[in-house]
């Protein structure tokens, strides 16, 4: 395809151009590879909020070990 070709083309009608503005927007973003979404960080202060599992272990110690800090 040469640079003087167009990508592509209105077969019928007559398309304003903000009709062609919203075909070429919606073609761009069905061309684009879905990226996988990044996960949110978690804060410090949420993380505190959840029960660990290695501290909800059940074992010997584990009543001992689940008063302690982290």
């Amino acid at each position: 395809m040469s640079a003087e070709e167009p990508l592509f083309r209105v077969v019928r009608g007559v398309p304003t151009a903000e009709e062609l503005a919203a075909v070429v927007g919606a073609i761009i973003v069905r061309s684009r590879q879905a990226t996988p979404p990044v996960p949110a960080p978690v804060s410090a202060w949420a993380r505190s909020a959840r029960p660990a599992s290695a501290i909800l272990a059940a074992g010997p110690g584990g009543w001992r070990t689940s008063a302690l800090p982290r």
